[in-house]
């Protein structure tokens, strides 16, 4: 793909993007066919930034993407609880 390609195009004229209405009607479409609930276009935003995390651990970068106000804020909203951050840290108590 090209940087300038969408991943989901339209089959509206070239090169446009599928509107946000019909992309979460597919995933909503979906989600129902494998039981899930409450799924939706900011489930993928979430999904992103809680996977980046458990990646790179860049909270202050993810932080800035989200624009949010504090590094708090994006490890509240991505689910990152306080039982994952102090099982993270437990080796540096031995």
């Amino acid at each position: 793909m090209n940087d300038d390609d969408f991943l989901f195009r339209s089959r509206e004229g070239e090169n446009k993007p599928i509107s946000r209405v019909r992309a979460y009607q597919l995933l909503t479409d979906v989600a129902k066919k494998v039981g899930l609930e409450e799924i939706g276009t900011h489930t993928l935003r979430k999904t992103f930034g809680y996977w980046h995390y458990r990646q790179h651990k860049d909270i202050a970068l993810l932080q800035e993407l989200f624009n949010h106000s504090a590094p708090s804020v994006t490890l509240r909203y991505i689910g990152i609880n306080q039982d994952a951050m102090d099982a993270s840290l437990e080796t540096f108590y031995l």
